[in-house]
């Protein structure tokens, strides 16, 4: 069907939700097509979008489809119907709601549901999974989107989310789904039968294994201090608790605590984004402290900006990662914990910078595809085999977990990280600035940016993907008047270098990476969760003036080869 046809399907229908009803009935045509073009896809975090009526929107119908295929996954799956799911959400508008909804198909279909009583962070849902043992897990979730959005997201026993194999199965059983606006869901009555309530029990676990993750427990925390802020989300309770039971003086941005799906106090949930740290910046210069943390509102994300020579600096993920790696393996070493056989992953858009301090410590170091399921992967594997230990895993988006109780990023896991580290480098009359420019000295400077364009609609579908087309039709030999000495396709699975090609052992995606002659790289990637392509930057220089000065080119540079 065509989106018209769609539409006139949808708002043909007697019972459909008054809200959507009434949305449809003010759409003019462009609203029509956009809401009804395409279908809301899984990308590379399961599936995120815009709240509202239409099939490229989130509602309780298109939730109502992706749970039918996810239900019948898990009815596959060895005692998949008795071990259960559990489910988690957000503050977001409709996250509760998706969340029993979700429920309800799954008891549809004879599976049980451990469902949290309240607003969880994401990482806590993936320890939910591998605590109560678990076929499976959803979090109801946009992460670090708009108001706007809202999201799913499924999990597997090992609390990881689905890797391609077992996402290409769900999407196969949702795209046998002939009409999603007439899926048979049991009633509130019937399905409560297959729901359990979760909460405390599996809190006090998580929080008691978080706390586990200090490497230098005991450590004295005068004279030191934090303010922190959930961005309206879901760590709130999780991160004060953790550190107030450690001892950390912290100083929440109090207006930024409530569970607002409007995000009322913040002109942006993102750590991503510079003026997310608006009012933790302002609190931090009243109070005088060292660090400041903010998290997504999911709980998957951290931010970091630290105290240096008096001004309050904010740290790129990759950056922040750097200085935790250092802080971890130099302990570890001086205290004879290092495992000779320890690896670290990071993703094909990390800087470089991590995989040198990594290696300089002796750890090895494996590079995944863009999506935290990937890195979780390589920790199953490495948990069977015993052939690797697990130290440190990372991606550039902020997002890292330092201990495997968790399959996912976890904010409160680097939360605590990062105000361990600060209260060490401080004592040694230090901050993570000047930790991150000693590595600088030691492995190169390096500069991270990103640039995103967002192309929203059938006409921003098609647009990226012509960038992307004209890309691979004509790569470019130089960046910056600067040589472009290798490059890789993710989606052929191919490398070129000096005129040979070399196979690539990853899963396929739509990437490409150029590597220039002065060590920078610039890689290409439409976004799996937003109708947004992204520039990914790693600019070397002999200072850390020099590599923002090359990154102004190169960017400028990238932008004119795509025509944008």
């Amino acid at each position: 069907m065509n989106y018209e046809e769609k539409y006139q399907k949808w708002i043909s229908k007697e019972d459909l939700d008054p809200t959507l009803k009434a949305e449809l009935l003010s759409m003019d045509e462009t609203a029509k097509e956009d809401a009804f073009y395409t279908d809301v896809e899984f990308g590379t975090a399961g599936m995120r979008g815009i709240l509202g009526a239409g099939t490229n929107r989130l509602n309780i119908y298109v939730i109502q489809k992706a749970n039918v295929g996810f239900a019948k996954y898990i009815a596959s799956l060895p005692d998949g119907k008795e071990k259960g799911v559990a489910i988690g959400y957000d503050n977001r508008n409709m996250s509760y709601q998706f969340a029993i909804e979700s429920a309800k198909v799954l008891a549809t279909y004879g599976i049980k549901s451990f469902i949290f009583e309240a607003l969880r962070p994401t990482p806590e849902l993936s320890f939910a999974v591998r605590f109560l043992k678990c076929a499976g897990g959803i979090m109801i979730t946009a992460s670090h989107n708009p108001k706007e959005y809202n999201g799913y997201k499924v999990y597997d026993d090992t609390g990881c989310q689905l890797l391609p194999e077992a996402a290409d199965q769900v999407v196969k059983y949702v795209n046998e789904v002939e009409d999603e606006l007439n899926i048979k869901v049991l009633s509130d009555e019937e399905a409560y039968p297959y729901m359990t309530w979760i909460g405390e029990e599996v809190d006090a676990a998580y929080y008691e294994a978080v706390k586990g993750i200090e490497v230098n427990p005991g450590m004295d925390k005068n004279d030191f201090k934090i303010v922190f802020s959930p961005q309206h989300g879901t760590a709130n309770i999780p991160v004060r608790t953790v550190l107030k039971d450690l001892g950390y003086d912290v100083v929440p941005v109090l207006a930024q605590c409530a569970p607002d799906p409007n995000y009322t106090n913040t002109k942006s949930p993102n750590p991503e984004v510079d003026v997310a740290y608006e009012l933790a910046i302002k609190k931090a210069k009243e109070v005088d402290a060292d660090v400041v943390v903010i998290t997504d509102p999911d709980g998957d994300r951290l931010g970091v900006v630290a105290k240096h020579n008096g001004e309050y600096v904010l740290m790129s993920g990759n950056q922040s990662a750097a200085v935790y790696l250092e802080y971890i393996l130099s302990q570890m070493k001086e205290k004879g914990t290092l495992p000779s056989n320890a690896v670290m992953y990071n993703t094909i858009v990390t800087s470089d910078l991590g995989e040198l301090v990594a290696r300089s410590y002796g750890v090895d170091v494996e590079k995944t595809l863009t999506g935290f399921k990937f890195i979780g992967d390589k920790i199953r594997k490495y948990e069977a085999t015993k052939e690797k230990v697990f130290v440190f895993g990372y991606e550039e988006s902020y997002g890292c977990v330092i201990k495997d109780f968790v399959r996912d990023k976890d904010a409160v896991q680097a939360v605590l990280t990062a105000a361990e580290a600060g209260n060490y480098y401080k004592k040694q009359g230090k901050d993570l600035i000047d930790v991150l420019n000693e590595l600088y000295a030691k492995h190169g400077t390096f500069k991270e940016s990103q640039i995103a364009i967002s192309k929203a609609g059938a006409a921003g579908s098609t647009r990226i993907k012509e960038i992307m087309s004209n890309l691979r039709e004509d790569a470019p030999a130089q960046i910056g008047n600067v040589k472009v000495v290798a490059s890789e396709d993710y989606q052929a699975s191919v490398r070129y270098e000096d005129g040979k090609e070399s196979v690539i052992e990853l899963p396929k995606s739509n990437v490409l990476k150029y590597y220039l002659e002065d060590g920078s790289w610039i890689a290409a990637r439409p976004s799996g969760t937003e109708p947004k392509i992204k520039f990914y930057f790693s600019i070397k220089g002999a200072t850390v003036d020099e590599a923002a000065t090359k990154t102004e080119v190169f960017q400028k540079d990238m932008m004119k080869i795509v025509g944008e």
